[in-house]
């Protein structure tokens, strides 16, 4: 029986120290979810990589400075090809719109909510 339950807690121990670095980085807290902003941009890089898809686009800012934009998706390449994504979906080159939570201490990233492309068509992320 002693060895039964040495094995059993062994089993979860091991489970549970796998999977607390799972949980650990999907902190959105960085994130304002009460506003949503648009960007438009012109796209330098596209990252199709986990943790995150990455998108990283150049806008000019009201004042017509360049400004550098870093834009995570809600999940992974797993993630977004379940919801149509391949990893030439975006282009670089390409003028987009992108549409999302910006972040809490003013930098330029943001969270993806939606993609509008330049033909009007629209791309979602999936959930998260």
């Amino acid at each position: 029986m002693k060895i039964f339950l040495s094995s059993v807690l062994a089993v979860l121990a091991s489970f549970f120290i796998i999977s607390c670095p799972a949980f650990a980085h999907h902190g959105g807290a960085m994130y304002d979810r009460t506003h949503v902003i648009n960007v438009k941009g012109t796209v330098t890089a596209f990252d199709w990589a986990n943790p995150h898809v990455m998108i990283y686009v150049d806008v000019k800012n009201d004042k017509g400075e360049l400004q550098k934009w870093s834009i995570e998706t809600r999940g992974g390449p797993n993630v977004l090809s379940k919801a149509g994504w391949t990893k030439d979906t975006i282009k670089v080159g390409e003028l987009i719109t992108l549409v999302g939570y910006p972040n809490k201490n003013g930098s330029a990233n943001m969270r993806l909510q939606k993609i509008i492309f330049s033909n009007g068509m629209e791309l979602y992320p999936g959930s998260d």
